[in-house]
């Protein structure tokens, strides 16, 4: 009778653990498909239950952000990276804490067969679902916008849209032309004075979010103000000029050099030329003058014209004595070269007659006119 007893009470607790162990496993799946969805299609059975009583166990894990306060950081995925080293990598990098549950969790949702290659913004305040759902899409949280040496406003606005900024070059160069207050202007830009010659060469990431006024702040502080230093300046002073005179003639001699090589000679032609009171008669600032240029193709239009050169304009270098504007962003070997030329005794240059890009220089203009391609 005791043993008859005993084994009802065994059968009995059985299948109230049979019972609780069913609807515990149940819940489990349930709770997988509350937080994250159904399992996909292309699961088997086992696959199925053995990931969603994971992830219906761990789920508070993956909601659960690694570092809710941090920053995000650029995640780069290879073309054809297993996912077992994407994950490895992740969790390496501080942005999921289990490497393991984060692949279980991709081959339940079938996200593991939707990654792509790319660069991602990622952060660890994201939690599971939210880094997944980041991975899916390659485009970046920021564009990079590179600026050449020589480059006007127009040429800047026009690589624009290659580069994948929000804005339109229209709304970029209205901001350029007449910049407000709030950025950081340059140290004694003139007042109505727009930033040409003042966004300087160089690679910058620019969120993508960002409006034109934005960026332009962003330019001017990565660019400007970074690469000018207090020596720099001082520099500028040494040589009798102002911040702002420094800048014109560097951004000249920036686009009279077709070989970086040649840019200190060209300054110092250009440092004797003011210190003569001469007037500059460079080539480049009457192309920014006469601007577009559709039947010769471009900004910076070749070869000048008599038309050209007598265009009455206060960039016509060969007309006016006085400095014109900036012309163009010059590198930041003109503007050191404009800072500390070396000695020399020439005033003139002009194209060597061979093509080649270099230049012949002269004391003279008897000489000058001697290197004359006739």
């Amino acid at each position: 009778m005791t043993r008859s007893l005993s084994c009802l009470v065994m059968l009995g607790l059985l299948a109230v653990l049979a019972f609780v162990g069913f609807f515990a496993f149940n819940g489990l799946i349930a709770r997988a498909e509350n937080h994250f969805g159904p399992p996909a299609a292309g699961l088997s059975s086992l696959q199925r239950t053995r990931l969603g009583l994971e992830l219906g166990w761990r789920a508070e894990a993956l909601l659960r952000p690694v570092d809710p306060g941090a920053q995000p950081v650029r995640f780069d995925i290879a073309l054809g990276e297993p996912t077992l080293q994407l994950v490895n990598r992740l969790q390496d990098a501080g942005l999921v804490r289990e490497a393991g549950l984060f692949s279980s969790y991709l081959v339940y949702t079938g996200l593991d067969t939707q990654l792509q290659a790319g660069s991602y913004q990622l952060s660890p305040a994201m939690n599971a679902p939210e880094l997944a759902a980041a991975l899916l899409d390659p485009t970046p949280g920021s564009v990079t916008l590179v600026i050449l040496p020589g480059w006007r406003l127009e040429e800047i606005a026009a690589s624009l849209p290659s580069a994948g900024v929000a804005f339109s070059p229209e709304d970029f160069l209205r901001a350029a032309w007449t910049p407000p207050a709030s950025l950081p202007l340059p140290t004694g830009l003139p007042g109505g004075s727009s930033l040409e010659g003042y966004l300087l060469p160089g690679s910058y990431e620019i969120p993508r979010e960002y409006d034109a006024l934005q960026t332009l702040e962003l330019l001017l502080e990565q660019g400007y103000q970074q690469m000018l230093g207090a020596a720099l300046r001082q520099n500028f002073a040494a040589q009798g000029l102002s911040e702002h005179q420094a800048f014109i003639l560097a951004s000249i001699v920036q686009r009279e050099a077709v070989i970086a090589e040649e840019i200190p000679a060209i300054a110092a032609v250009f440092a004797n030329r003011v210190q003569a009171g001469m007037k500059l008669e460079a080539d480049p600032t009457v192309q920014y003058a006469v601007g577009y240029d559709a039947a010769r193709g471009g900004w910076w239009p070749r070869p000048l014209t008599f038309s050209d050169l007598g265009l009455d304009s206060p960039y016509n270098s060969y007309r006016h004595e006085q400095l014109p504007g900036p012309i163009a962003a010059p590198s930041l070997a003109a503007l050191q070269a404009v800072a500390q030329p070396p000695q020399s005794s020439y005033y003139f240059f002009q194209a060597a007659c061979d093509g080649s890009g270099w230049h012949v220089f002269a004391v003279t203009y008897e000489e000058h006119l001697r290197n004359n391609c006739n």
